[in-house]
């Protein structure tokens, strides 16, 4: 029986001589919410676009819903919202639901009923027949969180889904992931926001491409002897580099 949405083995991804990941190993179970955290160039996109099959490794494996990637019989059961804004600029945010809820195969009044739902969960129902390009950057952000899900996959891989989102949206949007996880749908999401961590069931503290921590929150906090994620974070760095 299949225990693992997510295996990772010894995953690593060159740039020229920039090493992005370098032997990452993970298990992200089922139906549960997983964070990718640390800061900018730690690997946590690089990850993300290997699973979703977008980037190619130079070595290990990723395994996403029990098949090798990348694989694209897999594309229909996941969902991608990346950090870059992937809509289509010249089409209305109905627009753009309409469309990629038409490309996963689903009929007009789904595509009604999942539009009207996820765009009361971004809060930009009033904005529904606006061109993408006239929003804001947050606004998009959203749009594209939400087209990200229309087709109600199993597994859900968000790259900094919360930026640019105001602290009460912000705390809608985990109460809506929690209701996700309730419903059986496995969350891996980016973040560099340390004290959103908190909501994940599991963690992995990324640094320049490597694995610092993984574990619960309070166990990643606990093993570093510090009083919060941050503290834990600069901490493992520091304990780390004494080590190189």
């Amino acid at each position: 029986m299949q225990t693992f949405a997510v295996e990772v083995k010894g995953l690593t991804k060159k740039f020229g001589s920039f090493t992005a990941l370098d032997n990452l190993n993970l298990n992200i179970a089922l139906g549960t919410v997983y964070g990718l955290l640390g800061p900018n160039g730690a690997g946590k996109t690089t990850a993300i676009k290997i699973l979703c099959g977008l980037l190619r490794p130079n070595g290990g494996e990723g395994y996403v819903l029990g098949k090798k990637v990348p694989n694209r019989s897999i594309l229909p059961e996941i969902g991608y919202m990346p950090q870059e804004t992937a809509l289509y600029l010249d089409l209305t945010v109905h627009g753009n639901m309409a469309l990629y809820g038409d490309l996963f195969g689903l009929s007009r009044s789904r595509i009604a009923e999942r539009e009207s739902e996820l765009l009361d969960f971004v809060a930009l129902q009033k904005w529904k027949d606006s061109l993408v390009s006239n929003l804001s950057g947050g606004m998009k952000h959203r749009v594209s969180l939400a087209c990200s899900m229309i087709h109600e996959p199993k597994l859900l891989f968000l790259d900094e889904p919360t930026v640019g989102v105001d602290p009460e949206l912000r705390a809608a949007f985990w109460e809506y992931f929690d209701l996700l996880k309730k419903k059986g749908v496995t969350i891996v999401l980016t973040t560099h926001y340390m004290d959103e961590a908190q909501h994940c069931d599991r963690i992995a503290l990324l640094r320049q491409g490597q694995l610092l921590a993984e574990g619960t929150p309070g166990d990643v906090i606990k093993s570093a002897g510090a009083t919060n994620l941050e503290e834990a974070f600069l901490a493992l760095a520091k304990r780390e580099d004494g080590r190189s």
